[in-house]
């Protein structure tokens, strides 16, 4: 009898990990395939019974980002940061999320957060100099961007990004010669910019 009560909790434990997991899963199944409505319903499976859960709050956030919901999403992220304050990809996409609603100062601000994050990647470095570009912090973003090209040295966006800023600020050749390596590096839109300014 024991053998069975004991076989009993296992199939119960194995079922109902299989249902969280299945949960998140869907979620994440739906997100990879387009269906953001039916994703943000997988996700509030998952909440209704773990309303902290970082990940599931943080994914379903993307998915009212990708309907241009950016008001859930901003929600989403933030309560998800509350649970995971050291987690660079919220503190990236509060900052991508703050870009696009042209709010450069709280950009920086979430960028700067995953800066300070022991090993951040060339990302948080290239969203903090692109939040300085919009603000006018010419310098500051120039450095920024090179922090992140000397992280990654195969980063075409920042070369681009950073070539701009360059010929902007009357530094055309240098400018010119990072819109080269950006196109070089396969970042299309560099080529348009070189014909204007470059030849």
């Amino acid at each position: 009898m024991s053998i069975s009560i004991k076989r009993l909790g296992l199939i119960l434990l194995v079922f109902a990990m299989f249902s969280c997991g299945e949960n998140t899963n869907d979620g994440d199944t739906y997100y990879a395939a387009g269906k953001y409505q039916e994703a943000i319903k997988a996700y509030d499976n998952v909440l209704s019974t773990k309303p902290k859960n970082a990940n599931a709050l943080y994914n379903r956030g993307r998915s009212y980002e990708a309907l241009g919901d950016l008001e859930n999403a901003e929600k989403d992220f933030l309560a998800a940061l509350e649970n995971d304050s050291k987690n660079t990809q919220i503190l990236l996409s509060l900052s991508s999320l703050y870009h696009q609603n042209k709010n450069h100062n709280r950009a920086l601000l979430y960028a700067e957060y995953a800066v300070e994050v022991p090993g951040a990647s060339a990302m948080a470095y290239f969203m903090k100099a692109r939040a300085l570009h919009q603000l006018g912090n010419t310098d500051e973003a120039l450095k920024e961007y090179g922090a992140a090209i000397k992280m990654d040295d195969s980063f075409g966006q920042a070369y681009y990004n950073r070539g701009l800023l360059k010929i902007a600020t009357d530094k055309k050749n240098s400018g010119c010669e990072d819109l080269k390596m950006a196109l070089k590096l396969d970042f299309g839109a560099a080529s348009e910019v070189i014909e204007k300014y470059c030849n």
